[in-house]
This record gives C-alpha cells, structure tokens and sequence, in this order.
C-alpha cells in the first residue's frame, strides 16, 4: 500500500478549517472521565503523548492535530496498545478548542503542552500561528487553578512571543524565573523533535506557567 504523503505544514486559516467540530462523547472515549486531563496541542504523530499516557496511567491525555491523517494513525496505535487514557482528535484548535473544553466535566484540565509549533517565519503569515490571545483566554477559562502550561520552540522569536502572550494574561504567572529559559524539560518525556534538536547542539527555549 502507498504511503500517504502529510503536509508538513497547514493554513489554519483555509475556509475548510473555518467551522468549529463537534465534540466526542467523552464518556465512549476515556476508561475514567476522574483522571486529570493533560491537553498537548499540535500534537503532530501524537509520540509525546504516546510516551506520556504509558508513564503516567492515572492521567488522561488528548492530543488536538490539524493534520487528519496523523490523527487517524495515532489512534489506531493507540487503540492497538489498548490505551484508554488516551485520544486523538482532529480540529482547528483556533476555532474549536472552547467548545472542545466546554464539553469536558469541570476542573478536568489540568496541564496543557503547546510544543514546538509551525513558525510561519514570513511576516504575512505569522497570523497563522496557533498561540493566539485568544488561545491564551479560553485555556485561562478552562484549565484549573495550579494548572500548568509548558510551552517550548526551537525558534527563539516564536517561543519568546508565546511566552509574553501568556504573561500578558493577568491568570497566568511565570512558575520559573521569567527572565530566563528553563535549562530542563519538566516533563517525564520529550518529544522527536526536541530530542533532534539537542542532538544537533542547538537551544531549546522553554517556559512553563502556572494558572493562578
């Protein structure tokens, strides 16, 4: 069977991503709606997650992908591991993420991971980056007190705009010193492509937040 060629990168502003999704039944996807949710967005081949939900059973993971067939292939790896703590789902997290969270029981997000996403290095382009205000509001809305957000880019510009997006929120507070990038990964797991980027000596700019 051919293998089917995935867009490294995708407008999220082409009109087919403009409508917002339906929500799944949640209680059909996850084994224990209880478990704290951990939310990475832009989840890519879903791997971080992958990794995640294996080291850490008593949370539940939700990976959101633009790209509809690593979502399809993420799932059916998942399935195939018979993970029930962990799902894919295929949106435009810039249209769709509030009414994705608003379907969720209460006070279930509790971590969000936002881990090196497209750069859109071109001026006129750089609107189609997934960290907007509006992103930030709508996962202040949501995500619990005490809750974290662990952002991280190899491209400086784009992690430091991340970061003061964040900041500007008056719900989120720096956890680490905010004048400098934490040196570690907090997370039990690192993703493809920050292993390759240390592998090849250069920085990882990384930040995490706490919801206040």
């Amino acid at each position: 069977m051919a293998r089917v060629r995935v867009r490294q990168h995708v407008n999220p502003l082409s009109n087919v991503f403009q409508v917002p999704v339906l929500p799944p039944d949640w209680v059909q996807i996850y084994g224990d709606l209880k478990k704290p949710l951990h939310l990475d967005i832009g989840c890519a081949r879903g791997r971080f997650i992958l990794s995640m939900a294996q080291v850490e059973p008593t949370w539940n993971f939700l990976g959101l992908e633009i790209r509809h067939p690593l979502v399809e292939d993420a799932n059916k790896i998942a399935s195939e591991k018979q993970l029930k703590n962990l799902f894919y789902f295929f949106c435009n997290a810039n249209n769709s993420l509030k009414v994705l969270l608003e379907s969720l029981p209460p006070a279930m997000l509790q971590r969000v991971t936002i881990q090196f996403p497209d750069p859109w290095f071109k001026n006129k382009h750089q609107k189609r980056r997934m960290v907007q205000s509006a992103m930030v509001e709508e996962l202040a809305e949501f995500l619990v007190v005490g809750g974290e957000v662990f952002l991280q880019s190899d491209v400086e510009e784009v992690a430091k705009e991340m970061r003061e997006r964040f900041a500007a929120n008056s719900a989120f507070a720096f956890k680490y010193d905010r004048e400098m990038w934490l040196a570690e990964n907090p997370m039990p797991v690192q993703t493809e492509r920050e292993l390759a980027t240390i592998k090849k000596g250069q920085p990882v700019y990384r930040t995490l937040f706490v919801r206040v």
